[in-house]
């Protein structure tokens, strides 16, 4: 069998990615793509969880377990779409929910109960993928710049992949050297939370709202100065630094709630541009995925503050932006299944590539 479903969850929190990919062709194929909302109370719970609180090994033992059926719920929904039967499918890789992302201390946790997905969906699932590539002294994340120098590197052309998720992360694809890649900053994060405190939305359609304000020069200079900005990679992030506390901090009374919003997608802007620029020297095009390449406003200012670099979806090479990394974790768990690393040292820092993953049977 070499169908496997991959599932991806981020630091957005709005629900599940599925994509079915096809492993017995070259080059592999996305056969069929989906997305299954999470309920309400599995991404309220989610959301609480990335801050300390009471009783969090019981309410994140719970969640997981949430999560699994949602998960489940994915899967079975894509498959129904495809006309397929779970004993068709080789596996499920299952990124799971990051609640916690601490390299530095030893640990990154993505909750999830792989062996109850296994049991419900009748399938094996690859999941766990992080925890290797820390113990090899990783970051352990980003995990996506493999994948992407497998499907995007191109011999005579050098591309930056930029995935704007929660957070947002480049790869660098240099013709003749290792690929690269780093989270650089915050993506749709802080823009989904400020709007979601202001206007009950959980996203703002195409930057509507931020367009509708004016960027603060001051409040976008103080936020620039967290010292992960300048930090030169390997480096990775999430909701430990960037988050509404981490926002309330640098704000002034009087300052308009659509002019926070308009700096806040500056800000994303911005730290994708000066990484690039810092750290990518100068590439010729730059291709975009994630939710934040649907947000109209963002890609305007990308292309901007890009020129003349050519920016684009990778919709443009066969790769729907929203599905991008659902395909990635899918092929992470095809590499786990054939015993092939699925790390890049050059991107995590670890000491070595290694295998990821841990398979939970059927």
């Amino acid at each position: 069998m070499s169908l496997v479903v991959g599932l991806m969850s981020g630091t957005s929190l709005d629900g599940v990615d599925a994509a079915l990919v096809d492993f017995s062709v070259s080059p592999f194929r996305t056969r069929l793509a989906g997305w299954t909302p999470y309920p309400s109370e599995t991404r309220s719970q989610a959301l609480a969880l990335q801050a300390m609180g009471n009783n969090e090994l019981h309410r994140g033992a719970l969640l997981a377990n949430q999560l699994a059926v949602t998960y489940a719920t994915a899967v079975k929904n894509l498959l129904g779409e495809a006309g397929l039967s779970a004993g068709q499918i080789a596996a499920i890789g299952c990124h799971g929910q990051t609640v916690r992302h601490q390299p530095a201390s030893g640990y990154s946790i993505q909750l999830n109960n792989p062996a109850l997905l296994a049991e419900l969906s009748g399938i094996p699932v690859v999941a766990d993928f992080r925890s290797r590539d820390i113990a090899a002294g990783g970051q352990g994340a980003p995990l996506v710049p493999a994948y992407h120098a497998a499907v995007f590197g191109d011999r005579n052309e050098h591309r930056v992949i930029v995935n704007i998720g929660g957070i947002a992360n480049l790869t660098n694809l240099q013709p003749g050297l290792p690929a690269r890649g780093f989270d650089c900053g915050p993506g749709n994060m802080l823009l989904d939370a400020w709007i979601e405190r202001h206007h009950g939305k959980t996203y703002d359609t195409d930057g509507r709202w931020a367009a509708s304000g004016k960027v603060l020069p001051e409040l976008l200079d103080a936020l620039l100065t967290l010292p992960f900005f300048a930090a030169p990679p390997p480096k990775s992030c999430g909701r430990d630094e960037f988050n509404l506390a981490w926002l309330e901090r640098h704000l002034r009374v009087g300052q308009k709630p659509e002019d926070v919003q308009a700096t806040l997608l500056e800000l994303t802007a911005v730290s994708i541009a000066s990484a690039i620029a810092n750290w990518c020297g100068k590439p010729q095009r730059l291709l975009v995925c994630g939710g934040g390449g649907r947000n109209l406003a963002l890609m305007e200012r990308l292309r901007r503050l890009a020129q003349p670099v050519v920016v684009e979806l990778t919709d443009a090479f066969g790769q729907p932006a929203n599905s991008v990394e659902a395909v990635a974790f899918a092929w992470l768990a095809w590499q786990t299944l054939q015993g092939r690393t699925g790390s890049l040292p050059e991107v995590t820092g670890a000491r070595h590539a290694a295998v990821l993953g841990a398979i939970y049977p059927r």
